[in-house]
């Protein structure tokens, strides 16, 4: 079924945009990821505008997200303390990155560099991901080999700590507060939710149980999201609602089905998966970014 997207100017398919929603959600309940890293390249795929596709992309990542998290809140898998400073964070850097946003579209260049970052973050990222979750995971098949509860690093000697009793941590509030800007800005520039970033570094920066990550990143995501689509539709009118309402319709139900899923895989198991879904999405837009086009030149009518 056609349906014309007005912003968007594009017509494409209900049963498509429905699908993707669902996709994405899948991903969000199962690896703790706004999935905005996966929405917003398969919208650029289907013909929307990079802008369009950032600003409705982050409506659908709220959705997954709230659906995510309330499935975590049941299995009292949330660190709501951890999650508010990581909010704080957030919130300044998405008003960081609308601000970033709004220099980029006055030098016409947010196209060229909302892809690039794409392809940068999630080629790092994932490399990085995939390298250390198969390390992980050769040395728990280890016979004798005893999983360290805390690994601690140089981001557990700064000032300032807080007590995180969900997570088990005593750290200094800083780094996640640091986090949290960081995720910030990407969210407001790229339209994710910045799981992908988050992820990794609850787990190998501040060190928190696999177990509380996926709760509490989808709890900041939410908010984070939430307020940074309310931004652009402010500032842009960037937000396709038929759009944003069919990508919700698939990622809600999506995300109650990821998150059942991935309770029966082990930590080891889902960071690996998520490393390799971070590099697909990398190399495909590479390629696009990178690769000549078959028709290098279009002919326009004349002006006269």
């Amino acid at each position: 079924m056609q349906i014309y997207l007005p912003i968007a100017e594009v017509s494409v398919n209900a049963f498509t945009l429905v699908g993707l929603g669902g996709l994405v959600g899948l991903m969000s309940g199962l690896f703790g990821v706004g999935g905005g890293f996966l929405i917003t390249p398969l919208l650029f795929f289907i013909g929307i505008p990079p802008a369009i596709a950032v600003a409705t992309g982050a409506n659908q990542v709220v959705a997954s997200s709230v659906s995510g998290v309330l499935a975590h809140v049941k299995r009292k898998s949330v660190d709501f303390r951890m999650g508010g400073v990581l909010l704080a964070g957030g919130l300044v850097g998405s008003w960081l990155g609308v601000w970033v946003f709004t220099l980029l579209q006055a030098v016409g260049q947010v196209d060229l560099v909302v892809q690039l970052c794409y392809v940068v973050f999630l080629g790092l990222i994932g490399a990085m991901m995939l390298q250390e979750s198969i390390r992980a995971l050769r040395r728990s098949s280890m016979p004798g080999y005893r999983k360290r509860l805390h690994q601690h690093n140089w981001v557990h000697r700064w000032p300032l700590k807080v007590k995180f009793r969900a997570s088990g941590l005593y750290i200094s509030a800083f780094p996640p507060l640091m986090v949290g800007l960081a995720v910030g800005v990407l969210a407001a520039i790229m339209g994710v939710g910045g799981g992908f970033i988050m992820v990794p570094a609850m787990i190998y920066l501040l060190g928190m149980p696999t177990k509380v990550v996926v709760g509490t990143s989808l709890f900041q995501i939410t908010f984070v999201t939430a307020f940074t689509t309310l931004m652009h539709a402010v500032s842009y009118n960037t937000v396709d609602i038929m759009l944003a309402v069919l990508l919700i319709i698939g990622g809600v139900v999506g995300a109650q089905f990821g998150t059942t899923l991935g309770a029966r895989l082990r930590a080891e198991q889902l960071r690996i998966l998520l490393a390799l879904l971070v590099l697909a999405v990398c190399g495909k837009l590479a390629l696009d970014l990178f690769l000549t086009p078959d028709d290098l030149y279009a002919i326009q009518p004349g002006i006269g």
